[in-house]
């Protein structure tokens, strides 16, 4: 299967999450070469359809897709929150041995987020027009064969002593302009609350907020 089959493929199909996960993840196999679940694992002890999951805040699921050791994908209909299907993925993380990479797709957009233990978060987003991208494609098949290639560089500690770094030196910023101690306290805690809530994606308008005060640094 060709990137450009695929592509028109799965614009023209309008079908429910349950219709066409399993068939869109197959043809998302051969259009990378790699072996189905059935073929790979046909106990599906390690790489199947349908795991069985212990949901953290109790009660079962199923995670659409899991390989072992690679990463564990959930679907949605098209145009369906891939952000609700990300927390919902998160709930099984655990009962999936914590895999490095969690999937989101609603068959027509892509999300992989990177879940190593220890380094900072990130995320390969396309689309389907995006599969004609050869670094899409080569994303996508890194899953299957080389997940660890996909570890971000920056740990998750680096990333805290640069903020801290950068608060810091707003700080001696707002002191070289005799700003009151108790105006600057404050005004910090905003920026530091607003870094966080950026992180854990609390509303997309923070984004601008959180980079005009990195461009304070």
């Amino acid at each position: 299967m060709t990137p450009q089959h695929f592509i028109e493929k799965w614009k023209r199909a309008n079908l429910t999450e349950r219709a066409a996960a399993q068939s869109h993840f197959n043809d998302l196999c051969k259009l990378l070469e790699q072996p189905e679940p059935a073929d790979a694992d046909p106990d599906g002890t390690h790489y199947t359809f349908e795991r069985g999951a212990h949901k953290t805040d109790g009660g079962e699921g199923w995670a659409d897709v899991w390989k072992q050791g690679h990463f564990g994908w959930e679907y949605k209909g098209k145009h369906k929150d891939l952000a609700a299907a990300y927390r919902q993925l998160l709930q099984y993380r655990e009962a999936l041995d914590n895999p490095p990479l969690l999937v989101v797709c609603d068959l027509d957009r892509f999300e992989i987020h990177t879940n190593f233990t220890g380094t900072a978060k990130a995320v390969h987003a396309f689309n389907l027009d995006g599969l004609a991208e050869p670094a899409n494609l080569d994303v996508l098949r890194r899953l299957f064969t080389d997940p660890d290639s996909l570890k971000p560089g920056k740990t998750r500690e680096t990333i805290t002593s640069e903020a801290a770094d950068c608060i810091g030196r707003i700080a001696d910023s707002l002191r070289v302009r005799a700003v009151p101690a108790p105006r600057a306290a404050h005004f910090l805690m905003k920026c530091m609350f607003c870094m966080f809530a950026e992180d854990i994606g609390v509303g997309e308008r923070l984004y601008d907020v959180v980079e005009t005060v990195f461009s304070l640094c």
